[in-house]
C-alpha cells in the first residue's frame, strides 16, 4: 500500500454504518512500532451548514463538505485509493478549524517542580 500524507484524500471505508466516503488525511503514516491507524476526517454530501462543517470544493468530490465532528482513527487496510489532495492553503484552514473547535490552542509549558505528596501529614518529596 502506498503511504500517505496529510492534508491528501483518500477513498476510506469507513465501517458498515459510515459507508465508504472520502477523507482527508490529517495524520503521518504510522511508523512499524505503532498502531497500523490513520487519522482522517470524513467528507459528506448530506450538508447541515454547521460550524463543524468545512466547504472545500475540489473537482475530484461532490459538493460537500469535511465534518470535522467525524474525526476518527481507520486502520490503514481501509484505505482504498487516492482521489487527490488539497492545497496548503485548504490544509491550513482545515487544521485551524480542528484547533478552534476541539480548544486545542496551544498552552505555555508549565515550570516543572517536584511532586510532593503527603502522608499522614508528613511531605515526602519524589
Amino acid at each position: 500500500m502506498p503511504r500517505t500524507q496529510p492534508g491528501e484524500v483518500w477513498v476510506v471505508d469507513l465501517g458498515l454504518a459510515a459507508k465508504v466516503r472520502p477523507c482527508v488525511i490529517l495524520s503521518d503514516y504510522p511508523e512499524l512500532d505503532e498502531l497500523a491507524l490513520i487519522i482522517v476526517v470524513p467528507h459528506t454530501t448530506a450538508v447541515r451548514g454547521n460550524r463543524w462543517e468545512l466547504v472545500i470544493p475540489k473537482p475530484f468530490l461532490r459538493a460537500g463538505a469535511f465534518h470535522l465532528q467525524q474525526i476518527q482513527a481507520v486502520p490503514t487496510v481501509r484505505l482504498e485509493r487516492k482521489l487527490g489532495s488539497l492545497y496548503i492553503g485548504e490544509f491550513q484552514d482545515l487544521k485551524s478549524a480542528v484547533v478552534r473547535l476541539l480548544h486545542l490552542s496551544p498552552v505555555s509549558p508549565r515550570k516543572s517542580r517536584p511532586l510532593v505528596i503527603r502522608l499522614f501529614g508528613f511531605a515526602h518529596c519524589c
